[in-house]
Order: structure tokens, then sequence, then C-alpha cells
């Protein structure tokens, strides 16, 4: 195996997946408390009250912020070197737009980072994970409004002048790119909307609403420039990533029609990428929006401002690939963000992802032929129905083959000269669906006891990948078996 002496082996988490206390010690409800659960088959809802005897799975997840030491300890048993957790943006400012940062959320934080540096872990850290102050989508329709940028600067400022000593490796905002798909409205942009279900995924592609989403983005990438920029004034070691929900598309056919859709598609991949990477919109971003018939409105200053905060590495998450057709009678398939045709040559997971790690070692050479700066992959994994043995114990081979398999492809792409540095598996320990807010679908080396329901002791018991990914670790990437 190639894989460096320092190569960053670890896993990853979002705050508002598994954090819980939602409005403990002065805590602020984000847009995620306002998500109700559901399930494969049933949509999750957004409530703009938080309404009684509803389960809103983000307000326990699996209760990390009451056991983040013996979460810790676990990471550590298996011999993390990076864990990538995110702030919840909501308790440090619970509001969003307040002046003075609430105490006990920058305690809670520094205790989390000094459990991590006891073990010798180095923390990654996302900014923001879909973890918008409620206030800030009520009030100022969310990112929406440019006065956002100055809230999270000044969110920023605080992180990095307070946990300075403790983090190093920072992300400005989870999968950046969710922000042009409907499934960003809420999550990403923070859009105002009514209740109902239709509203956790988004509203449809409307010019009205691609308009909001490309603004929304500029914004972003406005605020993202400002932090790298702030953050490397405060300490010049900080290094300071996007991160990239990633996929391949391939062309069903090899007919041209089909390879030109896949080729355009793609660039959706890269457009944040090529943003925040090169600092500057890419070439094709005018003809692109004049297909939509939006236009973005910039200030004067702003394309300074992205060249002179460009990102340090780029991160992405990756779990599957799909294929692009004109044929509109071809099977569709879904996935996380990506979705697209069925490819007739893959294996999908129980919830009909694609499996295909050899993508993961295409798009990592792309995406470095492309960027030429280093790489770390934030998320991978397989969501799967784990099955909690009387004696405790949780049998789960075709995690251990899906991850065997991608971390495979990652040496080949090391071999092929990619500048890869990091592997945070997704959800290291069993925490909420997103998309749809159920703990059926698991990803962890651990399993946590809860249902879809909330019930549940929340013990922590170690599955056989947490054994397997121990011994991955400490022999560096050459034992898989």
């Amino acid at each position: 195996m190639s894989f460096s002496k320092d190569f960053f082996w670890g896993g990853a988490t979002a705050a508002n997946q598994f954090e819980g206390a939602w409005d403990t010690d002065g805590k602020g409800d984000s847009v995620c408390d306002h998500m109700t659960g559901g399930t494969v088959d049933r949509h999750r809802y957004f409530t703009n009250t938080i309404q009684r005897d509803t389960f809103y799975p983000s307000h326990e997840g699996i209760d990390f912020y009451h056991r983040y030491k013996e979460d810790i300890a676990l990471f550590a048993e298996m011999g993390f070197r990076m864990f990538r957790m995110s702030i919840n943006w909501t308790r440090i400012y619970p509001k969003g737009d307040e002046k003075v940062p609430n105490q006990k959320g920058l305690e809670f934080y520094r205790a989390v980072f000094r459990e991590c540096k006891k073990y010798g872990i180095e923390p990654l850290v996302t900014i923001s994970h879909y973890e918008l102050p409620y206030h800030l989508m009520n009030k100022y329709d969310g990112w929406v409004s440019r006065e956002c940028i100055d809230f999270y600067i000044r969110y920023c400022n605080t992180l990095f002048t307070e946990f300075k000593d403790y983090v190093k490796y920072w992300l400005t905002f989870n999968e950046i790119n969710c922000l042009t798909m409907s499934i960003g409205d809420i999550l990403s942009g923070g859009f105002r909307c009514e209740d109902g279900p239709a509203q956790v995924m988004g509203l449809p592609d409307t010019q009205e609403q691609l308009s909001k989403r490309y603004q929304a983005l500029h914004h972003q990438f406005v605020a993202s420039a400002k932090a790298v920029k702030l953050g490397h004034e405060i300490n010049p070691e900080f290094k300071i990533g996007c991160m990239v929900a990633g996929g391949c598309i391939y062309p069903y056919s090899c007919n041209p029609e089909d390879v030109l859709l896949a080729q355009k598609e793609m660039r959706m991949n890269y457009f944040c990428g090529d943003v925040q990477v090169r600092g500057e919109y890419p070439y094709y971003t005018a003809r692109m929006l004049e297909e939509y018939g939006i236009s973005i409105r910039m200030e004067e200053g702003d394309k300074e401002i992205l060249k002179s905060g460009k990102v340090d590495f780029y991160s992405l998450s990756y779990y599957m690939s799909t294929c692009s057709t004109v044929n509109k009678d071809v099977l569709k398939t879904s996935g996380n963000v990506v979705m697209g045709v069925k490819n007739p040559y893959l294996k999908s997971s129980d919830w009909g992802w694609q499996i295909d790690p050899q993508g993961l070692r295409y798009l990592l050479n792309e995406l470095y032929g492309r960027y030429q700066i280093p790489i770390m992959i934030v998320e991978n994994g397989l969501g799967a129905i784990d099955k909690l043995e009387a004696d405790g114990t949780i049998h789960d081979d075709y995690r251990i083959e899906y991850l065997r398999d991608h971390i495979k492809q990652m040496d080949e792409a090391i071999k092929d000269g990619v500048d890869l540095i990091g592997y945070t598996p997704w959800g290291c320990i069993d925490l909420v669906s997103l998309s749809t807010g159920e703990m059926k679908k698991r990803y962890g080396f651990i399993y946590v006891d809860k249902n879809n329901d909330g019930d549940g002791t929340l013990d922590r018991f170690r599955k056989d990948s947490f054994y397997w990914y121990k011994k991955v670790i400490e022999s560096n990437g050459e034992k898989l078996d």
C-alpha cells in the first residue's frame, strides 16, 4: 500500500445528526431542529413551529453532547488520527445575528477538542454543516440575504480565535454544491418555506427558485473566501478546505448526446470547486446562467475576495456513481444528491445507491488533475440495516466489503499520483440519516441502540467493522482482510 505515514485515518459526523441536546445550555434551534422523523417510505416534514407529540430526530440525536468522552474513547480505540465533526452554529450564536457568543457552547466544544487532543486525534471541523440558525431563515430568508455573510464571518472569527490552539483543519461549508439543487433549499440555503413534506427536499426547479439558489450560493462563496483569509490571518498554520458532494456521472451509452449530457452534468460536480479552488467563476458559468434565465448580483470587490480566499485543500463525499442519457425511458435510481440512470454493471445498497469503488479512483484522478491541491475523502460508507445479536455483536461483513473495495481504489489513485491525505468514512458511529430522518439506515463502526421512533437505550456496541477498521489503521492500510 502507498498511504503516507501521516495519512489521516478517521471518521466523520455532523452535529445535527448525532449531537442532541438541541435546547440545552443556551443553544438555539437550527433549521434541522424543525425537521421531523421519517423513513425511506415516509417523507420528513419541515414545520415552522416545533409541534408537541411530534418526533424531531435532531433533538436527541445519539446524545453525543452527554456521551462525548465515551465516544471519543471508542474512536481512539480504533486508532483514529482524525475526527471530522461540525460545530452547531446555534450552540455558539443561538439566533445567528447576536454580537456576543454563548459561553456554554464554547465550553462544550473546547472540552470536546481537549478530549481529542488527549488521544492524539486531529479534529477536522466543518463550520456550517446544515446547521443554519432558524432565526436567520425566518427573519432574513437565509443565505438569500447578503447579511448572512457578516453573521457567518463573526461566527468564524469566534471559532478561529477561541479554538486556534486546538483545531488546525477546517471546512467552510458542507457539500456546498447541494445549494445548486432542491435538496439544498432548506438544508444549505435556509430559504423561508411553508410546512410540508416536499419542503424538506426543496421546491421545484423554477426560474425563481434557481435564481434564489445561485444568489445564495454566491453569498456562500464570498463568505467562504472571507473565512479562509480571516483564518490565515488569525493562525497561518490553519488549513482550510472546501467540501463538495462528489460523484461520477458516466454517459449511459456512446451516443454523443449522452456523452455531452454527462459532461455537462459533471461540470456541476466541478462548479463549486472551480470557484473555491481557483478563486473565480469557471468559463462555462455565463452560458449555464443564460440557459437558466438568471443572473447573479455581485457587489464591487466580490471577484477580488474570491481570488484572495482560495482554499488550501479539497474535500469531498463519495458514495456512488450514476449515468446520464437523453433517453427518458431508462430506469432511474436514487442516491446521495447525485440522481440519474441505473448502471447495469453495478450492484446497489438496500437504499438503491449504486456501489462503484472504481468510480472513486476515477473521480480522484479527475479532481487532482483539475486542481493539483491535496484531497481528503471526508464522507464514504454504506448505509445498511444492522442486526444487534443477543450477545451484543453485530456482523456487518457487507460494510467491510464496501469499505475494503473503496480503500483499494484509494491506494490505486495514490499510485496514479493523486495527493490523497485523509479518509474519514461517514457516520463512524450510527447517527440519524439526514435524507430520511431514520436510524435504521446505519453507517457506523459503532452500533447505537436507538430505533426510528427514538426509543432505545443509546448504549454503544462495537460492530465487526470496528475491529476490522482498527487493523486497517494500525497497518496504515496494509491489512484489509
